[in-house]
């Protein structure tokens, strides 16, 4: 196939094009770091005769989100929509990486029909990227895979999320966290890029949305223990009992849709997950 791929020099973007070339696609790469813009439609424009576009440039670190909400508008929205219309032209699929967009759940654990709640602007922005597939469909019959990914962790992701951010203060000897207490659902990278390949070849029936997650919510305490077990060098821990207001303690993603609908469902566990990171330290 003939694929598109925003944000390919990204943390995901990395993993799936190399993923990508091995099964023998052939990838039309789009990102910053090679001096694209999706908000720019020329970007787009002068893209013909592709099969699928994978959209995965995005802002995604929640507190710059408030201090820079034009970027992340402009980003997550407008890059959105330059790429959807861009499939139009095309008549190609669309696959929209979104984001956990449910707020405080009203129970556990969390399908597709859940209602969406914005919480924040990175996820005000990643709803009206998912509004836009819809919209697009409705309209004009182009067809969406939207992800819904729970918190995706892997090898070289950005020191700022929770696990690269353990990892970086255990080789110092000392990790020193806010809140033990919020459990949440990680997906390994390499179970997320499995399930882009399987939507490949699937075929939507409008605008379709799956959850990526594990099924398996986890506490921050839980994650430093397995940290702990996984690591060479001990550590000492410290908890400062500083809780965020509105805090969600816990999510946990139902996937019994993807595995149903993709024949999908994730292959690492959290252990062997972190496990993978440490070894390639």
């Amino acid at each position: 196939m003939k694929i598109v791929v925003t944000g390919s020099k990204g943390f995901i973007g990395k993993v799936l094009i190399n993923s990508l070339h091995k099964l023998g696609h052939h990838i039309i790469e789009i990102d910053l770091e090679l001096g694209h813009d999706v908000t720019e439609w020329d970007t787009f424009s002068s893209l013909s005769n592709y099969d699928c576009l994978v959209n995965l440039a995005a802002k995604l670190f929640v507190p710059d989100s408030f201090k820079d909400p034009l970027s992340f508008y402009n980003t997550n929205v407008v890059g959105t929509l330059n790429a959807i219309e861009s499939c139009r032209i095309n008549n190609a699929k669309f696959i929209q990486f979104s984001s956990y967009t449910y707020g405080a759940p009203d129970y556990l654990p969390i399908d597709e029909n859940h209602p969406v709640r914005s919480f924040n602007p990175y996820s005000r922005s990643k709803i009206m990227g998912e509004d836009i597939c819809k919209s697009y469909h409705s309209d004009f019959g182009v067809k969406s895979i939207i992800f819904r990914p729970f918190n995706i962790y892997g090898i070289n992701q950005d020191s700022r999320f929770i696990i690269p951010t353990i990892i970086d203060q255990a080789k110092k000897g000392k990790v020193i966290l806010k809140d033990k207490r919020p459990k949440r659902d990680y997906i390994f990278v390499d179970d997320i890029i499995s399930a882009v390949i399987k939507a490949l070849d699937y075929d939507p029936k409008g605008t379709e949305v799956f959850n990526l997650g594990s099924g398996i919510s986890t506490s921050v305490e839980e994650l430093v223990l397995i940290i702990k077990k996984t690591f060479e060098k001990p550590f000492d821990v410290e908890y400062l009992e500083e809780y965020r207001q509105n805090e969600v303690l816990d999510t946990v993603a139902n996937i019994e849709k993807i595995k149903e609908a993709l024949n999908w469902k994730p292959k690492y566990s959290l252990k062997e997950g972190i496990t993978k990171i440490i070894h390639n330290l």
